[in-house]
């Protein structure tokens, strides 16, 4: 991930077992430091201690939290 660069957007899946921790998730993003972030697949996991993690380790990577889960489903 350090080799990417210039990303604007990205979408980061945490949610364990199949995918990162919030802790992994948020150091990986601090690897290739994109514009905007939007943590998704986290059920159960700690979104807001995921945009305190990168806000702390980079103030300027907007962390945007949605709740994926409560979307109306058309």
């Amino acid at each position: 991930m350090k080799a990417l660069k210039d990303i604007d957007l990205a979408f980061i899946c945490m949610n364990l077992p199949y995918t990162m921790d919030v802790k992994t998730a948020a150091a990986a993003v601090l690897a290739f430091k994109p514009k905007e972030v939007y943590p998704y697949h986290y059920r159960g996991q700690d979104t807001e201690e995921f945009k305190r993690l990168v806000n702390a380790g980079d103030k300027n990577i907007d962390v945007r939290l949605r709740n994926w889960y409560q979307l109306p489903v058309k």
